[in-house]
């Protein structure tokens, strides 16, 4: 559960030190186990069917009452699919696709952290209006000049994730002279960047799948403790993915077990959030990893 470090308790030393923290909206809350971020898809053409979700309102908040009800302590909202290969999605309809989603949700659950999944600004800015609490940055402001600044202004969580080019040219970017090395040099920039835009709080996002061939993303899950160095929280997004479904030889909608098993590899290695499809099946993971290491 989120815990609220204003309201006198004392977190304990136990998953994860106390330093990691997010200030949300007036809030310090500490991450002081791994939390789950729920994938709530509003776009025709997310990689997994399972996760698209129409703006209707009944359809957002039945998805999303599953998730908060199954152990989800963030709902991230797309309106953009990153798949490979994506369609490009023009700003105004991933505006129209996410801000009533983002407005719904947070009324029936403010309690709730909401997450926006975009690389523009304005969608970004917007969303945080309409109640987002933090932006998941897919590019790390490489696809958008203005996002540091404007998440410096609006004062929320950025989760800067890695990745070259864009989803419709990244998988023709995965060459690299040594994977880890370049991916952490690549964070110390971002993240100096981000501060200086005045960004105070960055989740750093290795982003499996993203510019990396099958053998590198394993490898990178091989060694994600390597990022703890950032002293950052680390969010791993795996679940149903290419890395998984491949070597398994079967489909996205075939591949919760697969996702389940590499859960427990990214906890193993020092997950801070799980970003999934299967809130349910992430959480008994988290239970079964507390109790392994108590």
């Amino acid at each position: 559960m989120l815990e609220n470090l204003h309201s006198g308790s004392k977190p304990e030393d136990t998953l994860f030190p106390p330093k990691i923290t997010l200030r949300i909206k007036g809030k310090l809350l500490a991450l002081n186990s791994p939390w789950i971020m729920g994938i709530i898809n509003s776009t025709p053409d997310s990689f997994f069917k399972g996760s698209r979700t129409s703006s209707r309102k009944k359809e957002v908040l039945d998805k999303a009452e599953t998730m908060v009800i199954q152990g989800a302590q963030i709902l991230d909202i797309g309106g953009y699919s990153s798949r490979p290969g994506a369609d490009f999605v023009a700003e105004e309809t991933e505006l129209k696709r996410v801000i009533s989603v983002i407005t719904d949700i947070k009324e029936r659950f403010p309690e709730t952290l909401v997450s926006i999944d975009t690389f523009r600004h304005r969608v970004a800015k917007e969303a945080v209006a309409a109640g987002a609490d933090m932006v998941n940055d897919i590019s790390g402001g490489a696809m958008d000049a203005c996002m540091h600044d404007t998440v410096g202004k609006l004062g929320t969580p950025y989760i800067c994730m890695h990745m070259k080019g864009t989803p419709q040219t990244m998988q023709r970017q995965t060459q690299y002279e040594h994977l880890e090395k370049e991916l952490l040099d690549y964070f110390s920039r971002k993240i100096r960047a981000c501060y200086e835009a005045g960004i105070k709080d960055v989740i750093v996002d290795i982003g499996l799948g993203f510019s990396k061939n099958l053998e590198q993303n394993y490898q990178l899950l091989r060694n994600i403790s390597l990022f703890k160095t950032l002293q950052l929280p680390l969010l791993v997004g795996l679940s149903r993915k290419s890395m998984i479904y491949k070597v398994l030889k079967c489909s996205p909608e075939e591949a919760l077990n697969g996702s389940t098993a590499l859960h427990m590899a990214a906890l193993m290695q020092g997950a801070s959030i799980l970003r999934v499809h299967d809130v349910k099946e992430a959480n008994e993971t988290l239970l079964l990893y507390k109790q392994l290491i108590a």
